[in-house]
């Protein structure tokens, strides 16, 4: 479903999941019972992700197939444009269009893993789209020629950061960026994970004085283990966690069992206080992991029934 008629329609916020396509016969049998036991929450969608200058193309493209032909819910892919020709995004995208996608999360992405720095190697000048505002105004030229099935062709949502993108260190620069990219054709936005809220409702109160009214979808992450908090700490590139979680990881100490257990407990909180203050969504970013997500909205209990938006 076009995600425009999935809010059209809404009667409170929406329900999405995030996936990342895996390497393995055994991790991608697993992969698929996770996003089956997922799918009991009846997510409005789930995004799949697309890994470092194309380099899971073809496992997403065969992830996003998977989900369209075994499931009920609706795939999402993210596409990125770093390290893509002009003739690479196009081939993507009449792809998409002809398995019946109509939505498309649009990144700039990362740069090959094969570049010693990343992205401070590669060299942007020589993809066709430097940006990911780029990406968005080449998908709508390409919604223009008709070529999709829907005459409104692709959604297109995108990424934003309520902490800051860490490219962008000038916060007023950073925000006529943000500006710019849904005004190129942006239908949705996804935020990059926080833990503090007060970042998220500051975030929302700036972008609507920048005037940006498409709905902005709130990235939860409940932390499956202290492991995993260190690396998004460092892969994120700014991820900030407030005081009050990490006094509370501390209090738990070095029990696993204890970390999940509040973990959960904060996320859950950050997804009551969300509901509250009238989000437009709830996106989960899983790590391809269902037990820490169905054990949040569990700990939500009555605070889920009848809000999230079922479609």
């Amino acid at each position: 479903m076009h995600i425009r008629d999935h809010f059209a329609h809404a009667a409170g916020p929406t329900l999405s999941f995030e996936f990342f396509p895996t390497k393995t016969d055994e991790a991608r049998t697993k992969l698929h019972a996770t996003i089956n036991e997922l799918a009991s929450a009846r997510p409005a969608f789930i995004s799949l992700t697309y890994g470092a200058g194309g380099s899971t193309r073809d496992a997403t493209q065969a992830l996003v197939k998977h989900v369209k032909e075994n499931t009920t819910l609706d795939p999402v892919p993210h596409f990125t444009c770093v390290n893509h020709r002009e003739e690479d995004i196009d081939s993507v995208l009449h792809h998409y269009a002809g398995i019946g996608i109509d939505n498309i999360l649009a990144l700039r992405g990362d740069a090959p893993r094969d570049c010693p720095d990343h992205d401070h190697d590669h060299d942007h000048g020589l993809d066709v789209c430097r940006h990911a505002s780029d990406l968005v105004r080449h998908i709508q030229r390409f919604n223009a020629s008709g070529t999709h099935r829907d005459r409104r062709g692709f959604a297109v949502g995108a990424a934003c950061f309520p902490e800051g993108h860490p490219a962008t260190p000038n916060r007023l620069v950073e925000m006529d960026h943000l500006k710019a990219k849904v005004d190129a054709g942006v239908d949705f936005l996804v935020t990059q994970a926080f833990f503090d809220n007060h970042v998220f409702h500051d975030f929302r109160a700036r972008c609507d004085l920048a005037g940006i009214r498409v709905p902005i979808l709130a990235g939860i992450l409940p932390l499956p283990s202290r492991a995993t908090m260190l690396k998004m700490a460092e892969l994120a590139g700014g991820m900030r966690y407030p005081a009050a979680l990490l006094r509370a990881l501390k209090r738990g100490g070095d029990n696993p069992e204890a970390f999940r257990r509040i973990a959960i407990q904060h996320a859950a909180a950050q997804c009551a206080d969300l509901l509250e203050n009238g989000v437009d969504g709830v996106h989960f970013y899983t790590l391809n992991q269902s037990d820490p997500v169905l054990k949040t909205l569990a700990a939500l209990g009555s605070a889920t029934q009848g809000v999230f938006r079922i479609p």
